[in-house]
């Protein structure tokens, strides 16, 4: 057993010491720690300086109460999150996340892979992540600006503009993000850059609602073209109906697919004419309803109850944009029996390790969420150099530079496979790749 083998192999024994009730945090881990073997072959000073152990280990963690009065009056208890897990290359970096699930082991998971998504950008930013088990579905207007208050109440304790700058992940759009942002602007004074995914008309930018959507489609477009082929007339299956896949749908049908599913917690629509994003963006954004009411609008459209992927719909291109391990390997295998040739992540980790492996052994083009989904974070930062300048950007420019981004994350990942032997595992490639700008930065700066 190889010296890189043996520390890699002690750093997973002490962590599964520490954290082995963090489920969904090992997972993550598991799936870098899978890849990741040559570097530290390659990197003997790597290993002496225990960058391995640093970078698995957050910065910080706080939990904290939340709590707040709903509209019976009645006092609600909730927990609070935010994990800054290294700051080596920038300022922590990383969405909050509003849902039930919610837990440190969901947040620490988040925050880990958030490290290496930002380092694949090639901007100035670090991984951090947050949220809460509070869930914003069915609450009112008043309800969420309450929760959301005695949130940032406590939270703006630890984040700053050149500290911590979160954003929104799943529960939080534009809504909690304004009531954030009011928040910490009552008790610190106006300060643009503190939050990211703000509106327009108080330090926003163009083009960040659409970001990880359009990026995904952008990351898959450049892995096709890298492979002599493209997105005209490919046939795309799809989870989710948040924000992610809104966006995903609209850029997908600019560049000639067309996307034939999406989907919520209870069922999915089927319309084999393609799906239109701004019916569902109506039903999700504005009327906050379930997707089911899709198939009352549109005629052609279909609506069933269960997961989208244990449909055998048939599909050149699948993109989880939902949740994570929301394919298992049954979903994946069903998948490549239904002809798929791509899968790329708009999600965070939404296929299990089974599923990953079946796609590697049926010679998919897979690209991890790590890399497929980092367009969010990276307009985010965007957002950031423009309230640095006091600059508003056209959504032209946005959008090139976001394109741009895109494909150097892709171009990145398929050279540091091809530096290491790996042929076409962009996994391992965008791991490699995120991992050595953030090993460098680390290595360089001592043991801190």
């Amino acid at each position: 057993m190889s010296q890189a083998t043996e520390y890699i192999k002690e750093v997973r024994a002490n962590l599964a010491q520490r954290d082995g009730n963090q489920a969904e945090f090992l997972e993550a881990v598991d799936n870098f720690l899978a890849t990741i073997t040559p570097v530290f072959e390659a990197h003997p000073e790597y290993i002496e300086a225990n960058i391995l152990g640093q970078i698995t280990e957050p910065e910080r963690a706080f939990q904290f109460r939340v709590p707040w009065v709903d509209d019976a009056g009645k006092v609600q208890i909730n927990r609070g999150f935010r994990v800054q897990f290294n700051s080596a290359i920038g300022p922590y970096k990383g969405g909050l996340r509003f849902h039930p699930s919610v837990n440190l082991s969901v947040v620490k998971f988040l925050g880990f892979e958030q490290i290496f998504k930002n380092s694949l950008t090639g901007l100035p930013i670090g991984g951090g992540k947050g949220g809460s088990d509070f869930n914003p579905k069915g609450k009112s207007d008043g309800e969420v600006m309450r929760f959301a208050q005695s949130f940032m109440t406590e939270l703006q304790k630890h984040i700053g503009p050149d500290i911590d700058v979160p954003a929104g992940d799943i529960g939080v759009g534009g809504r909690e993000i304004g009531y954030l942002f009011g928040q910490y602007k009552r008790l610190n004074g106006f300060s643009g850059g503190i939050l990211t995914g703000k509106g327009l008309s108080y330090g926003g930018s163009l083009v960040r609602p659409e970001a990880t959507g359009f990026g995904l489609l952008y990351y898959v477009d450049a892995m096709l073209k890298a492979h002599r082929d493209d997105l005209s007339g490919k046939k795309i299956k799809l989870s989710g109906a948040g924000n992610v896949a809104i966006y995903a749908i609209q850029k997908a049908t600019e560049l000639g697919a067309k996307i034939v599913t999406v989907s919520d917690s209870d069922g999915y629509i089927y319309d084999e004419r393609g799906i239109d994003y701004k019916v569902v963006q109506q039903i999700k954004e504005v009327e906050r309803g379930r997707i089911s009411e899709y198939a009352k609008r549109v005629s052609t459209a279909e609506y069933s109850k269960g997961s989208v992927w244990e449909a055998p719909i048939d599909c050149d291109v699948a993109l989880p944009c939902a949740t994570q391990n929301e394919i298992d390997v049954d979903g994946a295998k069903l998948l490549i029996s239904s002809g798929v040739q791509v899968v790329a992540e708009g999600a965070n980790m939404p296929s299990t390790p089974e599923a990953i492996k079946a796609y590697r052994q049926a010679g998919l083009l897979y690209g991890p969420a790590k890399a497929a989904n980092a367009g969010g974070v990276a307009v985010s930062a965007l957002e950031m150099s423009q309230n640095s300048q006091r600059l508003a950007w056209s959504f032209a420019d946005v959008d090139q530079r976001l394109q741009k981004i895109m494909q150097d994350i892709f171009q990145k990942s398929a050279d540091a496979a091809k530096q290491y032997n790996l042929g076409d595992d962009y996994v391992a490639g965008a791991n490699i790749a995120g991992f050595l700008k953030v090993a460098d930065a680390m290595y360089a700066q001592g043991i801190v």
